[in-house]
């Protein structure tokens, strides 16, 4: 039964992973990877909720709060502030990002099946959703030209992290995990600043703008 809660959960990730790779309103993909918070919370839960589990709640609590509404009403507030509501014309179409992502998803399931895992339960679950959402994060990274686009592959390339963290929970200090979500939570911040100032002095969130700040000497 819990097997097959936790296959659920990592198929809505990897669907999540799919949504926002193929949606071009920013909003869209904010909601997604505020979705994405949510089930990595109830996923953390679902795998480790047996074992010491004042402190996986705790950190699925923590992760759900962090990634799955504090970050998302900083990004939807920055959203207001430079009245962007869609990715125009990005590096890579929304049509070859989402059949790249389907095609990643695919080789880090046949790639997870050829390797040997010591934990049989989580590892062939965890594993190839944590190489996929990575994958899926890079090409949001690497494909979008909008800064907050940019913020949000982080993001989704950080919760595929994440997700590979979760076999290490219990071999991994509470203060650790918690540490690690209070820096991402201060980088979101500070990467918000940094689009506020970016819109005010190019009028766009097109980080090919910031070339013009090279030194031509």
């Amino acid at each position: 039964m819990m097997t097959s809660f936790l296959s659920s959960l990592v198929a809505a990730l990897l669907l999540v992973n799919l949504v926002a790779l193929g949606s071009s309103r920013i909003g869209t993909v904010v909601r997604a990877v505020a979705l994405q918070g949510v089930l990595l919370g109830a996923l953390t839960v679902a795998a480790h909720g047996g074992a010491a589990a004042g402190t996986v709640v705790a950190l699925a609590a923590a992760s759900a709060l962090i990634k799955g509404w504090l970050i998302p009403k900083i990004l939807f507030r920055a959203l207001r502030q430079v009245a962007i509501q869609r990715e125009v014309e990005p590096s890579l179409g929304l049509v070859p990002s989402l059949l790249l992502g389907a095609f990643t998803t695919l080789l880090a399931v046949a790639a997870s099946g050829a390797l040997p895992f010591a934990e049989e339960r989580l590892a062939p679950l965890l594993v190839p959703a944590s190489f996929a959402t990575i994958a899926a994060g890079f090409i949001l990274l690497t494909s979008r030209r909008k800064a907050i686009s940019q913020v949000l592959g982080y993001l989704v390339l950080e919760n595929g992290i994440f997700i590979f963290g979760l076999l290490l929970v219990q071999a991994t200090p509470f203060l650790v995990e918690a540490g690690i979500l209070l820096d991402l939570f201060v980088g979101i911040f500070v990467l918000t600043i940094i689009i506020h100032h970016i819109n005010r002095e190019f009028s766009s969130l097109d980080t090919r703008r910031l070339s013009l700040l090279k030194d031509d000497r």
